[in-house]
C-alpha cells in the first residue's frame, strides 16, 4: 500500500504545550492545575515570610551592596550588578521592596522551569516537580528574603538557560542571552565560565555554525569590558573585581604544605605551619584578622596582596595538584549531604535560617559606615523586627521542607543516567545545556574559592529542567510532509 504520511501533530495529549486550539480557557487552566497549586503556595509562603520579618534579613555583605548602590563605584571584592539592582529600586526608600522583588523574582525562576518543560513537551507531573524546589524550598524563600546577589543572580542564569534550549536561535535570541550572561557576570563572577559554556552549546545546537555564538559572545562581551574598564579607571588595575588570587589563596590554604612547595622568601610569610587537619575553613584566611595574608601591610585586597596571594596560591596548586583536587572533591561533596550540618562556622550557619530573634547587624564592612548608608537608603531604622505568629510559621516550615544534598545529588544524576538509557532519542539533547550550567555553578565556588550552602541554591532550578527534559515526549515534527510508504 502506498500512501502519503502527513506532518506529525501529536496524539491527543501529546501536543507540545500550549498548543490546543479550540479549548476554552478554563480547560487550559485544568492542564496546569497541580503547577497552579504549587505556584500558590510559593506566593502564600512568601507572604507570611514578609509579613513575619520586616523589612528583610542581612548577611554579611549586605552593607556593602548598600553603600555601592548609594555610591556607585566598583568593589574590589564583587562585581556591583546587585547594587545597581539596589539602586534602581532606591527611590522607594524600603527594604522590604527589595525583598518583594527578590519574591518575585525567586516566583519568575520557578514559572520559567515550569513554561520551559512543558513548551519542550515535558510532562505536566516533571514540569511541575522540577518548579517545586524554586518555590516551596524554605531555604531558597529565605535566601529570598536575604540582602543578597544570589536570587538576582539565579533569574538571570535561568534566563538565559531557558532562551537557550527553547530552539533555533536567532540574532535576538542570541543577543538577549549575551546580555543576560553579561548581567549575570557583573552581579557573580561565577557568570564568566558561562558565558563560554553557552557559545559551546550554540555552536553544537546549530550544528558548527558560528553566527548565533559570535553574536553572543560579542554582546556578552562589551557590557563586562565596559565595567573592566571603569574598574580600571578606579584602581588601575586589569579586571571587575581585585579578590581573585585572594580567595584562592584562601581555597589552598586548605591543603597547602609549605615543606613541599619550598616557597621562596616573599611567598613564605603566607604559609599556616600548621597541620591541614586543624586548620579552620577557607574563608578565615580571606577575613580572621590572625590570618597570615590579613597580617600584611595594606588592606587585604590591594594589588600587591592580591597578587602575593595568587602566585602562592598557583604555586600550591601545581605543587599539590592532586591535594588541590582531593580538596575541591571535599568541598564539592558538602553540597550532597544528607542533613545540613553546620559550615563553615556556626554565624554564617544561623544567616541561612529563619532567626527566632533579631540577627545582628552585618560585620565585614565598617558598622558605622555600613548602618548610616542603609540609614539613608530606608531613610529610617534598619533593624529587623521578628512579628509572630508569622515568623514562627516559617521556622517551623523550615524544619520540614528544605531541599537535602542528598536530593539535589539525584536530580544531577537523572538526566545523564536517563540520557543513557534513551539514547536513541535524536532530539534527547535539550537537557545537556541546564545540567551543564548545574554543574558550573556548584564546582567553581569550591574550585576557585570556598564552600557555601547559598551556592548551592542557584543550581538547582537548573538542575530540576535538566531533569524534567529528559522526560520529555519524542518530537516527530521533523518528519517529511510527503513520505511514501
Amino acid at each position: 500500500m502506498i500512501g502519503w504520511v502527513r506532518r506529525y501533530r501529536g496524539f491527543p495529549g501529546d501536543r507540545e504545550f500550549p498548543d490546543r486550539p479550540g479549548l476554552p480557557g478554563h480547560r487550559r487552566l485544568l492542564d496546569h492545575r497541580w503547577f497552579l497549586v504549587v505556584l500558590a503556595a510559593g506566593i502564600a509562603l512568601r507572604v507570611i515570610t514578609m509579613l513575619g520579618y520586616r523589612p528583610a534579613l542581612w548577611f554579611p555583605d549586605s552593607y556593602t551592596y548598600v553603600v555601592t548602590a548609594l555610591k556607585p563605584r566598583p568593589d574590589l571584592v564583587r562585581p556591583a550588578g546587585y547594587s545597581m539592582f539596589m539602586r534602581l529600586l532606591e527611590p522607594f526608600h524600603e527594604f522590604a521592596v527589595v525583598a518583594l522583588a527578590q519574591h518575585l523574582l525567586g516566583l519568575l525562576v520557578g514559572v520559567l522551569v515550569y513554561l520551559t518543560a512543558r513548551r519542550l513537551r515535558a510532562p505536566g507531573w516533571a514540569a511541575t516537580l522540577a518548579s517545586v524546589p524554586s518555590l516551596l524550598d524554605a531555604y531558597q524563600i529565605e535566601l529570598e528574603h536575604l540582602l543578597v546577589s544570589d536570587t538576582l543572580f539565579a533569574v538571570l542564569v535561568m534566563s538565559a538557560a531557558c532562551l537557550a534550549v527553547r530552539g533555533s536561535v536567532g540574532w535576538r535570541t542570541a543577543c538577549g542571552i549575551g546580555l543576560l550572561l553579561a548581567a549575570a557576570t557583573l552581579t557573580r563572577t561565577v557568570g564568566l565560565p558561562l558565558v563560554a559554556l553557552f557559545a559551546a552549546w550554540l555552536i553544537f545546537r546549530e550544528r558548527g555554525r558560528v553566527f548565533a555564538a559570535g553574536v553572543m559572545l560579542a554582546t556578552a562581551t562589551v557590557p563586562i569590558v565596559g565595567y573592566g574598564a571603569w574598574f580600571y579607571a578606579t584602581y588601575q588595575r586589569i579586571g571587575i573585581v581585585g579578590a581573585n588570587g585572594v580567595f584562592l589563596y584562601g581555597k589552598t590554604m586548605t591543603f597547602a604544605d609549605c615543606g613541599v612547595m619550598r616557597p621562596p622568601p616573599d611567598l613564605a610569610v603566607l604559609c599556616d605551619p600548621r597541620p591541614p587537619a586543624q586548620r579552620p575553613p577557607a574563608q578565615e584566611y580571606v577575613w580572621a584578622q590572625d590570618s597570615p595574608l590579613v597580617k600584611l601591610p595594606g588592606i587585604t585586597f590591594t594589588r600587591t596582596n592580591d597578587t602575593l596571594a595568587g602566585r602562592f596560591a598557583s604555586l600550591a596548586i601545581l605543587s599539590q595538584p592532586l591535594d588541590y583536587l582531593g580538596s575541591v572533591a571535599t568541598e564539592l561533596a558538602r553540597s550532597f549531604t544528607v542533613g545540613r550540618p553546620v559550615y563553615p562556622d556556626q554565624e554564617v550557619y544561623d544567616y541561612y535560617r529563619f532567626p527566632a530573634t533579631p540577627p545582628p547587624p552585618p560585620g565585614r564592612y565598617p558598622a558605622t559606615v555600613g548602618a548610616e548608608a542603609a540609614k539613608r537608603y530606608e531613610r529610617g531604622p534598619i533593624s529587623t523586627r521578628i512579628v509572630e505568629p508569622y515568623a514562627g510559621w516559617m521556622r517551623t516550615y523550615q524544619g520540614i521542607a528544605g531541599l537535602p544534598g542528598a536530593a539535589v545529588l539525584v536530580i544531577l544524576l537523572l538526566p545523564p543516567a536517563a540520557a543513557c538509557v534513551r539514547r536513541f532519542r535524536p532530539d534527547s539533547t535539550a537537557w545537556a545545556l541546564p545540567w551543564s550550567v548545574a554543574v558550573v555553578l556548584l564546582v567553581m565556588p569550591p574550585a576557585v574559592a570556598e564552600f557555601d550552602y547559598r551556592y548551592v541554591l542557584p543550581a538547582v532550578p537548573a538542575a530540576c529542567l535538566a531533569a524534567a527534559l529528559v522526560a520529555r515526549k519524542p518530537n516527530f515534527s521533523n518528519i517529511p510532509t510527503n513520505v511514501r510508504i
